[in-house]
């Protein structure tokens, strides 16, 4: 029997588990956990602040499938990675967090940085624990990849007081069996009801103007590929949420893209006129259905989810189906098999994608061009870095304007290849998320689309980057304003500017990238964009930050104002004559 203490067992469990990076910065109280983690094989990631860590962690799972892995200590540095770990929770990334907690006999005394780390992260995690004994910590780890890995991935967390690193322990593994029979109450149902899937495929097969409305759920689920199958088999259109762009490609010509409030005009159009909508591995966010009472109202619903919480949550199903959204579509597509094999014929879809190609080419995605000697338009310049962009580039964003324009501008082939906070919304996910995802797929290119608003609250990470040697680049669409809120501002507050403005010339950037060991470059005509990207994309061994002075008067568009019907879309100016005539 081998002894060892509950801080070598942490490292030894997380060895088991196959993880090979951490991401964290080390204090008090997490201190005994990262002396045995120098004879390990586990590759540490030393962050400039706690946060920076747990986006880290969603980055690499988001590329990788695999959990991510934050590391930090008591107090707030555990506070410091509720952002990360709620954001994950919201996009249902697998994530395991690990927090230094005081020792057991000075929980509840105030003790020099203590907090309720349980507590504060329970409605943020699927699962979190505070282990009071060092002969815990085996089953403590196994119980934490489990969840956050099976069912509805999410986050977990551990919380480890010192004296439990410290004390001494008898190492043992547990089995899958124990891990299971240690969490009765967790069992999550992976396997449709038979019944509702052949329910699903006889709508299937009856519809008239049916949707595919795909979610991130598939590509947690690893489901692109019975996606295509079903696509083909039936020939019905795909939309792409936010989160599940690249689920399906994009060149594909059944791929619709993204709808909602800043989806493309022909998609949410498309919704609305449905008559079914298919939904795999999505929850109706209000991003998508706009004011629910008038979303697609003509529209039965099937809805494929493993969490049966989001069942009825927001709009009721004709045919609710709880399971994995992989397993699930592939029991959908045998049923339809089926039932054609018994005569069944699909209605002629013609009319219904005519009908859609018409709106597509009425209501392109498109923006005005820079003028000469005018800013640029970021959209001009993120549709430069995809053509240029090598194959299989990964792309992670921030939040706001160019996370929108990053998903309607941007041709996404491949799963696994956009990175980006939805549910929560977090500004300053993209600089960390990427050097988690290179970390993740080192064999990649990855472009961090940000903006000024964004690339502030957390570009000390790119330090991290510099130090740690893992080359990202950056494309900073600058327009000196918080685009978003100034957008909001401008169209429904009466051009009330009010506390948007950040600065035209402070902080240089160019200067502070080369402060943190980055190559820096400033972008302010249109000749100058496509050999400042060709540049960015020649250096491999060093993080680069191209900065582009872009139009602060630019909007995204379409649009769906907050609260309205998806049918009162705004339109680029440029098409709203023909939207006129159309109503």
């Amino acid at each position: 029997m081998t002894r060892m203490t509950g801080a070598q067992a942490l490292i030894k469990a997380l060895e088991m588990e196959k993880v090979d990076t951490i991401f964290g910065l080390p204090g008090g109280c997490i201190l005994p956990a990262y002396d045995p983690l120098l004879e390990s094989s586990i590759r540490h990631v030393l962050v400039r602040h706690e946060q920076g860590a747990g986006h880290m962690a969603e980055g690499y799972a988001h590329v990788t499938g695999r959990p991510g892995v934050a590391m930090v200590t008591s107090g707030p540095a555990a506070t410091n990675l509720v952002t990360p770990l709620m954001d994950a929770y919201m996009d249902s990334i697998p994530m395991v967090g690990i927090t230094g907690q005081v020792g057991t006999n000075a929980i509840g005394t105030d003790a020099f940085q203590e907090c309720d780390t349980v507590g504060i992260t329970r409605s943020c995690t699927k699962h979190n624990e505070l282990v009071m004994s060092a002969e815990d910590v085996p089953m403590a780890v196994r119980q934490a990849f489990h969840i956050a890995t099976t069912g509805r991935p999410g986050p977990t967390l551990i919380d480890l007081p010192k004296d439990v690193l410290q004390n001494e322990m008898t190492w043992y593994w547990p089995s899958d069996d124990e891990v299971i029979a240690s969490l009765p109450g967790y069992r999550p149902n992976t396997k449709g009801h038979p019944r509702m899937i052949k329910e699903a495929a006889k709508l299937i097969m009856q519809a008239e103007r049916p949707l595919l409305y795909v979610g991130g759920g598939m590509l947690k689920a690893r489901a692109a590929e019975v996606l295509r199958e079903l696509v083909e088999l039936t020939g019905i259109h795909v939309v792409t949420t936010l989160m599940a762009r690249g689920v399906f490609p994009d060149s594909h010509p059944l791929n619709l893209g993204m709808p909602g409030m800043h989806g493309n005009a022909y998609t949410t159009t498309a919704m609305q006129q449905s008559d079914l909508l298919i939904a795999l591995g999505a929850r109706f966010d209000d991003r998508i259905t706009g004011r629910v009472d008038s979303f697609a109202p003509d529209a039965k619903i099937i809805h494929v989810d493993i969490d049966p919480a989001e069942q009825g949550k927001v709009r009721k199903p004709d045919v609710p189906i709880v399971g994995d959204c992989r397993l699930v579509t592939e029991e959908i597509v045998k049923a339809i098999r089926h039932l054609r094999d018994g005569g069944a014929v699909q209605p002629e879809l013609g009319p219904w994608k005519s009908r859609i190609s018409g709106w597509r080419e009425q209501f392109p995605t498109t923006y005005e061009q820079s003028e000469p000697g005018k800013a640029l338009k970021p959209q001009y310049c993120l549709e430069q870095l995809r053509d240029a962009a090598p194959e299989g580039t990964i792309l992670t964003s921030g939040v706001g304007q160019h996370q929108m324009w990053s998903s309607l501008h941007w041709q996404f082939e491949e799963p696994y290849t956009w990175v980006n906070s939805g549910g929560l919304g977090t500004m300053g996910f993209s600089i960390p998320a990427a050097i988690g995802a290179k970390m993740g797929r080192p064999d990649r290119t990855v472009w961090a689309v940000d903006g000024d608003g964004c690339f502030q609250m957390t570009a000390q990470e790119l330090v991290t980057a510099t130090v740690e040697r893992i080359p990202i680049k950056v494309a900073l669409l600058n327009n000196s304003y918080l685009g978003m809120v100034r957008q909001w501002q401008e169209m429904f507050y009466d051009e009330r500017y009010s506390e948007v403005y950040l600065s035209t010339d402070c902080p240089d950037y160019v200067k502070w990238a080369e402060s943190m060991g980055c190559v820096g470059i400033r972008v302010e005509s249109p000749e100058e964009v496509g050999p400042a990207i060709e540049k960015a994309n020649s250096i491999n061994d060093r993080t680069v930050v191209v900065e582009f002075r872009t139009d602060s008067d630019e909007k995204v568009f379409p649009m769906v104002p907050a609260g309205m019907s998806n049918d009162d879309l705004l339109v680029h100016p440029s098409q709203c004559a023909i939207r006129d005539r159309l109503a």
